[in-house]
């Protein structure tokens, strides 16, 4: 047995993520393509000449168009995730039915791979071999990666990808809901932009423990950039019409 090290007086137990770790992806993703994509959507047609009520009527349309993008891909792209892991698991189930000695043999590559000494091997071995369905589990989390409380719901990804995408599209339309021109409603679309990537960067980093400036900073100058570019194409094909 492995003997367990005193405890520094400065590190304290820290749960895990819990059920919610699956869909960070979702939560993340979401909110920032509902900022980047709808500011610098609102950055180009600012660019390219557009009145106050196009840019809003753009940002709505581009706002309800992306959510419905995102909660559909996301609902077809999780499905069809757990679809081949459906059937992936069906197929092993058959090969545990009738090749099961080769599934046992690939058990003992598995664990040599984890660093169980060889002259446990055959103890652990027969342990999570001793009835098919524990043979199933097994390779379901070795040869698959699948673990069950760690699968995504594909509803539960479109919901939250579609509602967290339509929340983030809100700062840079709210300037042109209350009327701004289209030069200062840019201006405050930027800043409101801004401060929701880098609050974003900031609470991503509750779970991944980096740091949140530097998370903070990574989304503004990755969204900054974009808006210049996307501003200044704008005003490239405004001009280039006439």
């Amino acid at each position: 047995m492995v003997p367990t090290p005193q405890l520094p007086a400065t590190v304290e137990y820290e749960p895990h993520v819990g059920l919610t770790r699956q869909y960070w992806r979702d939560i993340v993703l979401g909110v920032n393509d509902g900022l980047v994509s709808v500011f610098l959507l609102i950055a180009g047609v600012v660019g390219g000449g557009l009145t106050s009520s196009q840019v809003l009527l753009t940002g709505i349309a581009g706002a309800i168009a992306g959510a419905i993008s995102m909660a559909a891909g996301e609902f077809l792209a999780t499905q069809s995730q757990e679809e081949v892991l459906d059937r992936e698991i069906a197929r092993e189930r058959t090969h545990i039915q009738y090749f099961r000695a080769q599934e046992v043999d690939q058990l003992y590559d598995y664990f040599r791979e984890m660093g169980v000494r060889e002259e446990s091997l055959d103890t652990v071995v027969a342990e999570f071999s001793r009835d098919d369905e524990t043979l199933l589990n097994a390779m379901k989390r070795l040869e698959f990666g699948v673990v069950e409380s760690e699968r995504r719901s594909p509803l539960l990804a479109m919901v939250m990808s579609g509602t967290l995408f339509l929340t983030g599209s809100l700062p840079p339309v709210a300037p042109f809901l209350l009327g701004a021109s289209p030069s200062a409603g840019l201006a405050m679309a930027a800043v409101l932009t801004a401060v929701g990537l880098f609050a974003v960067g900031v609470v991503k980093t509750k779970v991944t423990g980096n740091n949140p400036v530097r998370s903070g900073l990574e989304n503004l100058i990755i969204a900054g950039i974009g808006g210049v570019i996307a501003y200044w194409i704008g005003a490239l094909v405004d001009g280039a019409l006439g």
